[in-house]
């Protein structure tokens, strides 16, 4: 099982930025790929970027060129670079970890964007 801690999340005024964490410890070595999901009030968890390790990146579309995900294999750590910040952009924003057993996740962190 691989544990995932978030960290970053606070309020921002639109146009900000704000760096997400996401430490991961257990069984690391059997993670092949992680991801960032954000789920906001009354809507469903959606995808915002992922990483294969080893692989590429993906993004949904309405994060592109604003979000970047990236990893720090020495640090165990992904990280995601929220910029242009946008109302729409509010949620609790959670990691996962993808393994052969399965997919674990993080407890998540608010972001708020409001001026």
């Amino acid at each position: 099982q691989v544990q995932l801690v978030e960290s970053g999340g606070g309020l921002v005024q639109p146009g900000g930025s704000l760096r997400l964490s996401c430490a991961a410890s257990g069984s690391i070595f059997r993670i092949y790929a992680m991801g960032w999901y954000r789920q906001a009030p009354g809507k469903q968890r959606e995808l915002v970027a992922s990483i294969i390790f080893g692989g590429g990146t993906d993004y949904a579309d309405s994060v592109k060129g604003r979000f970047t995900i990236t990893r720090d294999n020495a640090k165990n750590t992904v990280y995601l670079q929220l910029n242009s910040l946008k109302a729409e952009d509010t949620a609790v924003y959670y990691c996962n970890a993808r393994t052969l057993a399965g997919v674990d996740w993080g407890q998540g962190t608010q972001v708020t964007v409001s001026s």
